[in-house]
């Protein structure tokens, strides 16, 4: 059995198997839904779902969103269902975007790994700008190059307004933006940093005068590790506030300038394929909810939206997170213990504070491809830097990074793993100077 960090979803034994299918049968057999015949908003699990997806489920998962935040923003007219961030992520490209108005798609690096192809596919695979995270600094993204980047590219404008990117089809109004942003704020993936107030304020600030859409993959902050004086994990911790709840808070114009890009996959399952986004206006959910799939055959993940609201309602949900965080913390403990204790001196580590991921950046001169390459074949697999780019914008994160998930492997693994780690950065290096 291989040891693989790479691995970026839960381990099995923590998946919750019968809570989901207890659920399932509730929704299923116990309920009758007979309100929902002559219901506009709501219709059966079983059948094709609204656009937006039922508003009773919206209700619930915005009552749940607000009690986490401490807030009363998130209503249920403000979010569109998904079948997870994947699909929530192509189904808002196809939207929002059109190779006659945006300009530019800005992607934070290091990024998630998967994330490029989403924009290739809908023909921005060549306008993509990578965002340096800069971790440590003023702020947690290099909001200078971001502005210089939007100036110089708005440079033909005097002033772009939104009556502008506003066009018309056959559904309705459509807003394009002239500029996307996607980032990961909270934990990222895979920095495992996350953005100040005084940074998401600011984003805000920027994408309201170039007309540019922040595209948040809003996925670890429930998986908070925080502790209390006690070393305990804080259970009355209000995390900051995402950039759409910023955006709600005081929107100027119709369709806001956000988005919140969510998914239960790694707080319940991601085999459910259930996620929900949130926005700062009805009219961006309006648009969203449209699209030609999602016209066509309703809201995508009907049945296991109705299963996920009755877990918010139970507090079965909130009991699966306590689980995770619980396992979670345990493991991203014993991983900054064994980095530090394994790994060469002067390794810097980014993370630890919930979500899934470390990032680690080892001293220049560890041949770090090398190590990689011949770690694997003692059956320990890491996702080295390279991985973790912008298309056609590299920064060379493979000479001297690495990405590691704690979601997958126990705390033994995680402890044999960075000791073999730790033994081949010597091995390599002795071949080197030989």
């Amino acid at each position: 059995m291989s040891i693989n960090f790479f691995k970026g979803h839960p381990t099995r034994s923590l998946l919750p198997a019968k809570e989901i299918a207890h659920s399932y049968n509730k929704v299923l057999l116990e309920s009758n839904y007979l309100a929902y015949d002559t219901d506009y908003d709501n219709q059966h699990p079983l059948a094709y779902g609204t656009d937006p997806g039922n508003l009773e489920v919206r209700d619930v998962i915005a009552s749940w969103v607000n009690k986490k935040f401490n807030i009363h923003s998130t209503r249920g007219d403000l979010i569109n269902l998904t079948s997870g961030a994947s699909y929530g992520i192509a189904n808002l490209l196809t939207s929002v975007t059109s190779l006659a108005i945006t300009r530019r798609a800005f992607i934070v690096t290091p990024t998630y790994f998967l994330i490029n192809n989403a924009f290739v596919d809908v023909g921005l695979g060549d306008r993509l700008t990578a965002i340096n995270e800069t971790a440590g600094d003023e702020y947690e993204i290099d909001l200078n190059a971001l502005e210089k980047e939007l100036i110089k590219y708005s440079s033909d404008l005097e002033q772009i307004s939104e009556n502008m990117t506003i066009t018309n089809d056959p559904r309705g109004e459509r807003k394009l933006y002239s500029f996307v942003l996607y980032l990961v704020p909270t934990f990222s993936n895979p920095g495992g940093t996350t953005y100040s107030l005084k940074t998401r304020l600011k984003l805000l600030e920027l994408a309201r005068k170039f007309d540019l859409l922040i595209i948040s993959d809003d996925v670890y902050e429930y998986l908070d590790y925080s502790n209390d004086d006690d070393g305990a994990v804080t259970s009355v911790h209000v995390p900051i506030p995402k950039i759409s709840q910023l955006d709600q808070q005081t929107v100027r114009n119709k369709y806001g300038n956000s988005i919140s890009n969510a998914t239960f996959s790694k707080i319940i399952a991601p085999g459910l394929r259930c996620g929900w986004q949130e926005s700062a206006t009805p009219a961006l959910v309006q648009q969203l909810s449209v699209t030609g799939a999602n016209k066509s055959g309703g809201t995508p993940a009907q049945l296991a939206t109705l299963v996920v609201a009755e877990m918010i309602k139970t507090g079965e949900l909130d009991t699966i997170i306590e689980n995770f965080v619980s396992v979670y913390k345990e493991r991203a403990h014993v991983l900054k213990l064994c980095v530090e204790k394994y790994l060469p001196e002067n390794t810097k580590v980014y993370g630890g504070d919930g979500g899934y991921f470390f990032w680690i950046e080892l001293p220049h001169n560890v041949d770090n491809q090398s190590v990689i390459h011949e770690l694997a074949k003692k059956g320990v697999i890491l996702a080295g830097g390279e991985n973790f780019e912008v298309y056609g914008d590299k920064r060379g994160w493979g000479d001297h990074c690495v990405r590691l998930s704690i979601s997958y492997l126990t705390t033994d693994e995680i402890q044999r793993g960075i000791k073999q780690w730790g033994e081949t950065i010597t091995e390599v290096g002795k071949l080197t100077k030989s």
